[in-house]
This record gives structure tokens, sequence and C-alpha cells, in this order.
């Protein structure tokens, strides 16, 4: 059994922890409430971009044609995988690479190439069979918009250079504080913009110069959209569980204070009972 002194130094240890976790989870309440913010500023240009190539596919009399629309014969695919640069996040980092595992697993026929995004995803591939192309790490918690272009750049290149036929993303979708949803669109090819026939009897859309200038411009925005919402929720996904692990740490902190605290009295108890009875045992000794 623990001695008094051992007990109490344990006790002040788990205090000790339980102010660290209790800080970091105030910490990350305040990161994902601006992570949160982004998220909901960035969506609804996102989705505005989604109904606008749909009304201009819906309003084109001509076939849609771009080279970020290409279809090819997949022999070469591109995961990009994002995770945090720190831990402490609870099973979110482990959620993410068990699926892009399994994803890796479903497409061993293909060539497949890696970019990490966050520390955790580069060092959990770096010592597997799979090649790196980049990776871009140091976020700091927070959405870096020159990191996302030159992530952008980096993968519409490989794409438009043929040096692969297909890209993915596996990031956490944001959906509230305490829930994600993971989730592996593809990025590239853009899957061409649904005709809704009903909707293009009320659009009456002049195309100048021409469709194909139009999609010019809009789609290299389009993807940048895409990934600055993939990032940005992937971020707030992490702030929220990193809260999440952080409160339950704190939970578990004050229970083992609690029993710590309740063994601590039963053996000062204990420890009074035999010094009580030592002393009975001796004034009992001295009247014989």
């Amino acid at each position: 059994m623990a001695t008094l002194r051992e007990v109490k130094n344990r006790i002040k240890s788990v205090h000790s922890t339980k102010r660290i976790t209790k800080a970091m989870e105030m910490v990350a309440a305040a990161k994902l409430r601006r992570a949160q913010q982004r998220v909901e500023e960035a969506r609804p240009y996102s989705e505005k971009l989604d109904l606008m190539l749909s009304h201009l596919a819906t309003a084109s009399t001509e076939d849609i044609s771009h080279p970020y629309f290409e279809e090819r014969n997949t022999k070469k695919k591109t995961l990009v995988v994002v995770t945090s640069d720190r831990g402490l996040c609870g099973s979110y980092n482990a959620n993410v690479l068990r699926k892009a595992s399994e994803w890796l697993e479903t497409n061993a026929e293909y060539e497949v190439e890696i970019v990490t995004v966050g520390k955790k995803c580069n060092d959990f591939f770096k010592s597997r069979k799979w090649s790196i192309v980049d990776n871009f790490s140091d976020w700091s918690g927070v959405i870096n918009y020159d990191k996302v272009h030159d992530m952008v750049k980096l993968l519409t290149e490989r794409f438009l250079n043929k040096d692969t036929d297909e890209i993915q993303i596996i990031y956490t979708q944001f959906i509230s504080t305490v829930k994600y949803k993971i989730v592996s669109p593809r990025y590239l090819p853009i899957a061409k913009p649904e005709v809704d026939e009903e909707a293009g009897f009320n659009m009456d859309y002049i195309f100048e110069p021409n469709p194909e200038s139009i999609y010019d411009s809009i789609l290299p925005n389009y993807a940048t959209s895409k990934m600055i919402m993939a990032v940005a929720e992937a971020i707030a996904s992490e702030h929220g569980s990193r809260m999440m692990a952080m409160g339950n740490a704190t939970t578990n902190a004050e229970e083992m204070v609690d029993t710590l605290t309740l063994e601590y009295n039963k053996a000062r108890q204990a420890q009074i009972t035999k010094e009580l009875l030592e002393v009975v045992a001796g004034a009992e000794a001295l009247k014989t």
C-alpha cells in the first residue's frame, strides 16, 4: 500500500495535469470559435460556385469542355490526406489515417502517390512504401492561404501535365462542435455540372465572349475554393476534437483526484487508528 506522502504527491501531480488540460481545453475552444466562423463564411461562397457552374451548364447550348473536366483512363492516382500538426486531439488523426489506409488498399491496382497535409500524416507515411510528392505542415491551427494556393498549384499542374490522372482528398467535414465526418471526394477531374432541364427554361444567359473563356476564369477559383473549404473544415474538426479530448481528460483528472483523496483519507485514518492502538496498548502495559 502506498504511503501517505506518495498518495499526496500523486494528488499534487494530478492537480497539475488537470490545470494543463483545462487550459488546453479553453485554448482549443477559443480557436474552434474562430475556425468555425471561417467555415461558415467560406461555405456560402463554395455553394454559390457550385450553383453558378450548374446554371452555366444548364444555359449553355454547347458541350462543356475544359481540361479540369477531362476524364482519362486512370492509371495513376494522387491522394491528399489532411491531418493535424499536433496530437492530443483524441482519435482525430487515427481515424483519418485509418480511412486513408483503407482507401489505399481499395486502390492497390493503381499507381498511387500521396500529398500529406500536417506533420502527423507525413510521419505516418514517410516510413511506408508510397511515394510522398510534397508535405504541407506547420499550420499553427489556422488556415494559411498562401500554403493552400501552393497546394492547388501543385495539384492542378500535376493533373494538367498528366503526371496523375485523378486526385482525391481525405479530410474531416465539420458538422458541429462535437461531430465531424471523414469524407473522400474527388478533387480532379471536376465532375461536370448536372443540367437542370426544368430550370433551363427560366434562364436566359448570354455568354460573352464564350463559355470556354468563362470556365477558364471560374474553374481555377473553384478548385482553390474547394481546397480552402477542405482545409478550413479539417482545422475546425481538429480543434473540436482537441477541446473534447482535453475536456474528457480534465473530467478524468477530477475523478482521479477524488479517488486518491479518498485513498489518502483512508490511509491517514488507518495510521491514526494504529497510533491510538499503540498508545492504548502502551498505557495498558504500564498498568500491569
